[in-house]
């Protein structure tokens, strides 16, 4: 049986499960929020860490991730309560492939916004 597509097929249908997944992990709060998770934090020091999330934004993230598998939530018995974040084996399975794609940001992000900078000058002048 051949499973190759034709050439002009789609390379992502509109039902590919990695949709919803990819559309998740490459948002920027999801991904910041990743990286802050390298031990169980607390949702309040998770906000401190990500300078302007807002309280909602980052409680829908966390929710996502939660739903998605990468992180479990504890309530803690505290007083007051407290609630803290952390990676669950999926989400650890995640750090790599995460940390090499946030190690290229940081190691090219000058270069980015270099090139940024040239597109603005060019299209500018149009």
């Amino acid at each position: 049986m051949d499973t190759t597509q034709p050439t002009d097929a789609p390379r992502f249908s509109v039902d590919c499960p990695s949709r919803p997944i990819l559309d998740q992990v490459a948002d920027k709060w999801s991904m910041m929020a990743l990286a802050v998770l390298e031990r169980p934090t607390r949702f309040n020091e998770i906000k401190r860490q990500l300078d302007g999330v807002t309280q909602r934004v980052l409680t829908q993230t966390l929710r996502r991730l939660e739903r998605n598998g990468l992180i479990r939530r504890r309530v803690l018995e505290t007083s007051p309560i407290g609630v803290e974040y952390s990676l669950t084996p999926l989400g650890e399975s995640f750090r790599a492939p995460f940390l090499g794609l946030y190690e290229w940001t940081v190691a090219n992000s000058v270069e980015v916004m270099a090139a940024q900078r040239e597109y603005d000058e060019r299209t500018s002048a149009r």
